[in-house]
């Protein structure tokens, strides 16, 4: 059978730029940056004392406050975000239709602050003191199961965990769902919120964490000279996938249309990706063949970018190895630069971004960009926002233990 079309009409994001997408997608076009001293926590002594946090935010505004006190941080996020998306989508949930609708939602390390802290209270007063809600709060599928339950979705009902690509895989293997008969509306995507103790520490004595503490809003820097490791990051992006003609049928607005996905992997490194770039370049590689585009046809790329040394440089030369001589052709921005490294929810919030770009025609910016690293010599929009022509828009997550995952996003013709 031939692959069902599938398109976004709904769109959820929480970030540390804002909460929802009309706070979230200015700021991104402005420039602004989200990153700032940590407060979750006390970070004195820490090696990273940065991140970017997401700003006051009222989970409230979503779903029962009595509920999400059985949620850690991520699943209320990832909630807010859901919740957004649903009713962006202007979809009608009914007994008829309910069972053709599904979700697929994932996190990369999940309830982290919600362990940390069951772990305290048991070491301290007894097992007695555990939350009967310890487990369902925590566990990472528990977004999926628990927007299902919000909104009546009785189809397909999972979660994914491949850290950094988190995100990208769910709305990727979501999108196969519907293309190939298992569901007609797919609500998909990741949420994080790592800012804990335990994370920041060991992401912090990796070296993988940027330490300009001093100059937090600078600090994530993608393809600049004087980048030194990621800022990290919390919040999710979520979208709402449905099959084409079911979204045409109800007079659904679309933003664009989900047209490929790829995925790879490096097996090469548990942390560090392959030389030159090689299983990211077979990753675009095989989501532009699954969307029936040409390589010249893509106008934008919002790279993985995480404002590391060794990952920007392979980036690059993925880019290269996959596009050719139109590589030079190509607007790539990371917007990381401005809301830090949002590990399994990257790819989701960047995914929105895409949408965004396309529905808006515009890139949105690379900010401290101001000296480029010669090895990175790709256009990656310098600290402006641009204006251009975005037929097409592809988005890249890559993730510990080489697992890596692409996006391809177009306007619906």
């Amino acid at each position: 059978m031939s692959k069902r079309r599938v398109v976004v009409t709904g769109i959820g994001i929480v970030s540390p730029v804002g909460v929802g997408l009309k706070t979230s997608w200015e700021n991104i076009i402005a420039g602004v940056s989200g990153v700032g001293q940590i407060t979750r926590f006390n970070p004195e002594g820490f090696a990273s004392t940065i991140a970017a946090e997401v700003p006051e935010f009222d989970i409230g505004e979503f779903i029962s406050p009595k509920e999400a006190r059985k949620m850690d941080r991520f699943i209320q996020l990832g909630m807010a975000a859901g919740v957004e998306a649903m009713r962006d989508s202007g979809i009608e949930v009914t007994d008829e239709n309910a069972v053709r609708m599904g979700a697929y939602i994932g996190s990369g390390i999940g309830g982290i602050e919600t362990i940390e802290q069951t772990t305290l209270t048991y070491a301290e007063k007894g097992q007695r003191r555990v939350s009967p809600f310890y487990v369902p709060s925590s566990i990472i599928n528990m977004i999926a199961g628990n927007l299902s339950i919000e909104f009546g979705l009785k189809g397909p009902n999972l979660s994914m965990v491949t850290a950094c690509t988190t995100a990208t895989h769910a709305i990727g293997e979501a999108s196969r769902l519907i293309e190939y008969g298992d569901a007609d509306v797919m609500v998909a995507g990741g949420a994080e919120a790592g800012i804990t103790p335990t994370a920041v520490a060991g992401f912090g004595n990796a070296k993988a964490l940027s330490r300009q503490n001093d100059d937090p809003q600078g600090a994530s820097r993608p393809w600049d000279v004087g980048r030194n490791g990621f800022v990290l990051g919390e919040g999710a992006g979520i979208l709402v996938l449905e099959e084409y003609e079911h979204a045409k049928a109800r007079d659904a607005k679309i933003y664009c249309e989900l047209a490929g996905f790829g995925m790879s992997g490096d097996a090469h490194h548990m942390t560090a990706p392959s030389p030159g770039g090689e299983g990211a370049a077979r990753c675009m590689d095989a989501a532009i063949r699954n969307s029936g585009m040409n390589a010249e046809e893509i106008d934008y790329v919002n790279a993985h970018g995480t404002s590391t040394p060794q990952g920007d440089i392979a980036e690059t030369l993925a880019l290269k190895r996959s596009f050719g001589a139109h590589a030079n052709e190509l607007a790539v921005s990371s917007t990381k630069s401005m809301i830090g490294h949002l590990l399994g929810a990257a790819g989701g919030v960047e995914a929105v971004f895409c949408a965004l770009a396309i529905r808006d025609q515009v890139a949105p910016p690379t900010i401290n960009l101001n000296d480029q690293d010669p090895e990175c010599d790709l256009d990656y929009v310098p600290n402006t926002a641009r204006e251009m022509k975005i037929g097409a828009a592809l988005s890249n997550s890559f993730g510990f233990g080489g697992t890596n995952g692409t996006l391809v996003f177009r306007q619906l013709t």
